[in-house]
């Protein structure tokens, strides 16, 4: 990863475009010159390897066979990361299966 000390900083009239870009709508941002990624694409993609999800602290109530479950077989019984990670994997396998079978629809 680059040290941000080394990155080239920006010129004034580089730092004014940016700040006007910023200030209009979506729909008035001509991207016309960065063609949208084709469904297919996303089939195969994944986090990048430095992404760390901000955590949220919530309650949950669990079935007592579950948790007593979880505290057993979690890694030094840290069973909120083991919970975690199952609901993660989760959500990636239906996001991936969600996201071939759009593919193969888009293409028939």
């Amino acid at each position: 990863m680059k040290d941000s000390s080394t990155k080239k900083a920006l010129s004034r009239a580089e730092r004014e475009q940016l700040a006007w870009i910023a200030t209009l709508p979506d729909e008035q941002i001509d991207t016309a010159d960065i063609p949208e990624a084709p469904i297919e694409n996303w089939a195969q993609a994944h986090r990048g390897d430095f992404y760390r999800p901000v955590k949220r602290s919530v309650t949950i109530r669990l079935d007592a066979d579950i948790l007593d479950w979880l505290e057993a077989h979690a890694a030094d019984g840290r069973y909120q990361t083991e919970i975690n990670r199952i609901l993660r994997r989760h959500v990636v396998e239906t996001e991936t299966k969600l996201a071939a079978r759009i593919a193969a629809g888009a293409a028939s």
